[in-house]
């Protein structure tokens, strides 16, 4: 079984090894990203994997289909980067991995709202720089705080136990119900209930055509002043350009962010010695209530080892015919 990877980085090929010990799988390894640039490229494997800001549209699938390929494995839960109606008319089928410890996510979005509010970043460099003031640095309890969820899957759900155990008020919004959360306490509310009653809102929903940009002018003029927003899921859930009006307005008071809607030509990359061309990205961090991370929320031991796992174990059992343990990985 032959599988081509794409968007390669030093720990994907560490993990996706140790999990091939028996070398049942043959790996081919791309640094650069899926695209029509380099499909050409794709011979003789029986399948391609696909991470996050590769862009599998139809011209590439096409192109995968005439090659041979016979399925597109996404190392990760979403697949908004798959043009799903082509995979299912060249016959290729889409296997993902629909939760990988959700609960690192979840923990990176506290870690990111912690800091945030607490500027635990900014009090580490002055210390380092024998500079012991506390001015500029206050920030709030999060006791007794409403937080807003969007999305209460399996990452969203974890993120709301987190958050339950530092006393916040729990308001959330998905299209089916947890009965479990509702049972801890966690009250489940319309869209704009939940805008208008949030002091910290909370991005935990796949990305579809119908929620893309859902934190725009028109939602953040429903928000409390001073609101906070996290995502951890998908950057074009947030229209950029109406998060930095309100930032500067203030209307929001703190922005973290682990994903950005450009962020595949930036993002996994280090460009450290380089100038960057995005003026957005630039402005976002511009701001010093602003914290950006680069897509790092999934980025735990026990994650990699289990999407390299749940990876290899869709590919396999496609390939041989076998009924998938878990049906939500089959995408088409």
């Amino acid at each position: 079984m032959k599988i081509a990877f794409f968007s390669t980085q030093p720990y994907d090929r560490m993990f996706f090894n140790r999990e091939n010990q028996d070398e049942r799988f043959t790996y081919q390894f791309y640094e650069t990203h899926l695209g029509p640039h380099i499909v050409q490229a794709v011979n003789d494997v029986d399948a391609v994997c696909v991470f996050v800001n590769d862009r599998v549209n139809r011209e590439v699938i096409e192109v995968l289909a005439s090659r041979g390929v016979k399925i597109i494995a996404l190392r990760c839960a979403g697949f908004n980067n798959v043009d799903l109606d082509a995979a299912r008319e060249f016959g290729i089928a889409v296997c993902r991995v629909p939760a990988y410890s959700p609960e690192a996510v979840a923990e990176h979005a506290m870690a990111l709202l912690l800091t945030l509010n607490r500027k635990t970043h900014k009090a580490y460099n002055r210390v380092r720089e024998q500079n012991f003031s506390l001015n500029g640095l206050l920030g709030f309890n999060l006791h007794g705080k409403t937080i807003g969820v969007v999305g209460t899957g399996k990452i969203g759900k974890a993120f709301c136990r987190v958050a339950k155990g530092f006393g916040c008020k729990l308001l959330a919004f998905d299209i089916y119900e947890d009965e479990q959360l509702k049972e801890m306490g966690v009250s489940y509310v319309d869209m704009d209930t939940l805008y208008r009653s949030s002091d910290i809102i909370s991005l935990h929903c796949p990305l579809t055509p119908e929620n893309k940009h859902m934190i725009n002018n028109t939602s953040i003029r429903q928000m409390k002043d001073g609101v906070v927003v996290l995502n951890t899921s998908r950057g074009a859930l947030i229209d950029t350009s109406a998060v930095i009006d309100a930032l500067k307005t203030r209307k929001i008071g703190g922005l973290a962010l682990d994903v950005y809607e450009q962020e595949e030509k930036l993002f996994f990359k280090d460009l450290s010695g380089t100038i960057i061309e995005d003026d957005t990205i630039q402005r976002l961090m511009s701001f010093p209530n602003v914290l950006v991370t680069a897509h790092q929320a999934f980025f735990t031991e026990e994650a990699l080892t289990q999407i390299a796992g749940t990876t290899l174990s869709n590919i396999e059992g496609l390939l041989l015919g076998h009924e998938p343990s878990n049906k939500q990985a089959i995408v088409v």
